[in-house]
């Protein structure tokens, strides 16, 4: 047995002893505040970045590229994975969080402006970015370097994200849908590790969205109001 997988239990050890009294009014069912779609990235702890420690809270989704989408034989539709507690669990907030320096959208990058070649699993998941994101490389500035390039992606991506949520029928027209980048890489000059909003249903405008919501007006930035 590698020493990974004796460390994983031993950590789980430590957890199942601090959370065994936690459950007790989530055993049976469970009514999450929010729904998140991040990046499976190991560096963007999901619940760690909204301090979350309770079971039930949140319900958490991961892939590469924070998407919500999938193919099916009807077509694109809204994930499953992010629909179900939408639809099921009495949720009315979805969150999308992006992350600087994402490799994902990196790949799609690369893809749509030198093509790459994957295996085909990872081939599928660029697969579904690609629509997605071609308005956003057409659109980059002249001046940006590759960095700037992809965080600028990072943002277009979130929007896309939300873009689909809010327009699916699927998806009730009262959810609140929030699009956020996270940031470990210093580049919206806050710290960290700090979530920087976007998004809100839609808007895009900084200048709106710190109008229209007071309370969170510091957390609001962007690098590209494209």
């Amino acid at each position: 047995m590698s020493d990974t997988i004796l460390d994983l239990l031993e950590r789980n050890a430590d957890h199942a002893e601090r959370f065994a009294d936690r459950f007790d009014d989530v055993q049976d069912a469970q009514h999450p505040e929010a729904v998140t779609v991040c990046c499976s990235d190991s560096r963007v702890l999901q619940d760690a970045i909204f301090g979350n420690e309770d079971p039930g809270y949140l319900f958490t989704c991961g892939n590469i590229g924070n998407r919500v989408v999938q193919r099916t034989e009807a077509g694109e539709v809204v994930s499953g994975d992010v629909l179900y507690p939408l639809a099921h669990t009495g949720t009315e907030t979805a969150v999308v969080v992006g992350h600087t320096g994402c490799g994902a959208v990196t790949a799609t990058y690369d893809d749509l402006t030198e093509g790459l070649s994957e295996p085909p699993g990872i081939e599928h998941c660029i697969g579904l970015l690609k629509p997605h994101l071609e308005g956003g490389v057409e659109s980059l500035p002249d001046d940006v370097g590759r960095a700037g390039a992809i965080n600028r992606l990072v943002e277009y991506n979130v929007d896309r994200q939300v873009e689909v949520l809010v327009e699916s029928d699927d998806v009730a027209e009262d959810v609140e849908v929030v699009g956020a980048v996270y940031d470990f890489q210093d580049v919206y000059g806050g710290q960290r590790g700090e979530l920087h909003v976007v998004n809100v249903d839609g808007e895009t405008s900084v200048e709106t969205l710190r109008a229209e919501y007071p309370d969170m007006a510091d957390r609001v930035h962007r690098l590209w109001e494209y």
